[in-house]
C-alpha cells in the first residue's frame, strides 16, 4: 500500500493506492471518531472537523478537514494499527 499525504486548502488529503481496501480506511476513520485508536493525539483529533472517505479498493482517498498539518497526519499514519496490520 502506498500512502501519499497532501496539504489542501481546508486540511489534509491522504491518497492510498495499491493493496488498500476501502473498508479498512472506513474502519480506521470509525475507530478514530469513536476514540478506539491511539494513533493520533487528542490535540490533533480536536483540530479535525470532518473526515470523508472516497474512492474504491486500490484507490482510496481520505480527506481530513481542519487545521491539521501534513506532519501530524504522517505521524498518525505511522502509528495506525489498521494500516500496519497490527490489529486483530
Amino acid at each position: 500500500m502506498n500512502k501519499n499525504v497532501l496539504k489542501t486548502n481546508d486540511g489534509v488529503k491522504i491518497a492510498f493506492t495499491g493493496a488498500v481496501e476501502k473498508q479498512n480506511i472506513v474502519k480506521m476513520v470509525e475507530n478514530c471518531a469513536t476514540g478506539q485508536c491511539e494513533c493520533m493525539s487528542d490535540e490533533t483529533k480536536e483540530k479535525i472537523t470532518n473526515m470523508q472517505v472516497s474512492g474504491q479498493d486500490g484507490d482510496v482517498a481520505l480527506n481530513l478537514s481542519g487545521d491539521v498539518s501534513k506532519k501530524e497526519i504522517e505521524v498518525a499514519l505511522a502509528k495506525s494499527k489498521v494500516l500496519n496490520d497490527k490489529c486483530c
